[in-house]
Parts: C-alpha cells; sequence; structure tokens
C-alpha cells in the first residue's frame, strides 16, 4: 500500500482495532448495505470464487475476515468436511453465528474472532483459503500474506476477491465518481459510523491490485498467480498456491 489508511484519523488505536471497532459498528446493517453499494454484483464475484475453490475438492477451509460469513456459508456447496471463519470484528460474527444457524451449518462452519496475521492455527491446516475484501484491512499486508502461506498446505489453493480500479475510460472516471462522491454519502445514509464507508473507498483506492498484488503474492512465497479482472475491473479475483 502507498500509505497507511485508516478509518479514525486521529485515532490514537492501531489499524487493526480501529478496523475491528468500525465493523462492530456497522455489522447490523453490513450485508444489505453492501448488496445497495455494489448493486448485488458481488454475490456474482463470490460465485466466482466458490468456483474456483470447488475445483479442488477441499476438505478443510479458511475464510479469513469473514466478516457475517457471506463467503464461508457459500463454500458449503463444496463439500468440505470443515470450514473456519476467521475475522476480527466480535460484531460482524455475532450476525454470522445466527446465519450460520439459522441455515443448519453450525456442524460444518465453525466462526473463530481472531487476528489475521498471527493465526492459531498449525502450518499447513487447510486446503483452501479465502479473503473477500478483506485484504486490504491487514495492518501489515506481507505479514498477513505470509500468514496465510504458512497455514496453507502444499499444492493449497488461495483466492482473494478485491477491489480494484478501471484502468478504461469511462469505467475509471465513472468508478472514481461513485466511489468518492456517492458512496460515503451512502454509507452515511445507513450506517451509524458516518466515517466507516469513507475509509472503505479511499483505502480501495490506495490499494495495489492487478500486477502490483501479483508481485506481492510472489514476493511472500506464492506460485501460480493469477489476476482476474471482474466486471470492467472494479474487482479482482486473484488465485494463488503453495509449493
Amino acid at each position: 500500500m502507498s500509505k497507511n489508511i485508516t478509518p479514525y484519523k486521529n485515532s490514537a488505536l492501531g489499524k487493526k482495532e480501529q478496523v475491528a471497532k468500525m465493523f462492530d459498528t456497522i455489522s447490523g446493517n453490513y450485508d444489505n448495505l453492501n448488496r445497495v453499494i455494489s448493486f448485488g454484483i458481488d454475490i456474482k464475484w463470490r460465485k466466482k470464487v466458490l468456483q474456483i475453490v470447488a475445483e479442488s475438492n477441499p476438505k478443510s477451509i479458511l475464510d479469513i475476515a469473514t466478516g457475517t460469513g457471506d463467503l464461508a456459508i457459500l463454500m458449503a456447496q463444496t463439500n468440505a468436511e470443515k470450514i473456519i471463519g476467521l475475522d476480527i470484528s466480535a460484531g460482524m460474527l455475532e450476525v454470522g453465528v445466527k446465519k450460520i444457524a439459522d441455515k443448519n451449518l453450525s456442524n460444518t462452519i465453525e466462526m473463530i474472532l481472531g487476528d489475521s496475521e498471527n493465526m492459531p492455527f498449525a502450518d499447513n491446516s487447510f486446503d483452501a483459503i479465502t479473503v473477500a475484501f478483506g485484504v486490504r484491512n491487514f495492518e501489515t499486508l506481507e505479514k498477513g500474506l505470509a500468514d496465510i502461506l504458512r497455514v496453507l498446505k502444499p499444492d493449497g489453493v488461495f483466492v482473494i476477491l478485491e477491489t480494484s480500479v478501471p484502468d478504461k475510460t469511462p469505467y475509471k472516471q465513472g468508478y472514481n465518481f461513485y466511489s468518492k462522491k456517492i458512496l460515503p454519502i451512502i454509507g452515511k445514509l445507513f450506517s451509524k459510523d458516518d466515517v466507516a464507508y469513507g475509509y472503505l473507498s479511499e483505502s480501495a483506492a490506495a490499494f495495489p491490485y492487478g500486477e502490483a498484488l501479483n508481485n506481492i503474492l510472489k514476493k511472500v512465497g506464492f506460485i501460480d498467480v493469477i489476476a482476474m479482472p471482474q466486471t470492467f475491473g472494479v474487482a479482482t479475483i486473484y488465485s494463488a498456491s503453495k509449493k
């Protein structure tokens, strides 16, 4: 990241603590607001992540920055024996646990409060690891990615879904207007935290994407790194593996 973007500019808290506080605050409205902000297209992107993961027939899956568990719940379609959702926000996990129970998936999906940069799992624990819209919230990106590499099994699959910035006209101009002007207004209207969606917009714009993130993944030690832009480049799916 070119600069360290945090939710609360004048806070004495570190980025991790600020991110946890922010997501705790917006957890109740997060799912509905996400559908509005993305026009529901994020559902399509998550299904593509599911397709990539399902091809490897994983028995164990870790969904990092799981939030309210949308992707972890979707991963149940892989018929994996065990799925763990990890997140730093207790408020988001609380919403996710209820969703999982409503879908009778509590025996398959376990939600854990934890730090994605210092995970409580042994080396080589998971066949597949996913992160949807979470890596840009890491306090130290390379440290978080290195810990993901540590807990991923050899030949396992790692898939990231993250926002990116369109490169082509007029999509680039339209994206910039929407993310800088419209997104923060929607966030303020629907969220109790009037800085949250300003942060999400600002952090998305500053985060490395495409070849830049590919190079970081390779530097950390991932192999077979591929970036797949989605919907004119407003999001990108990355897949990688481990030797």
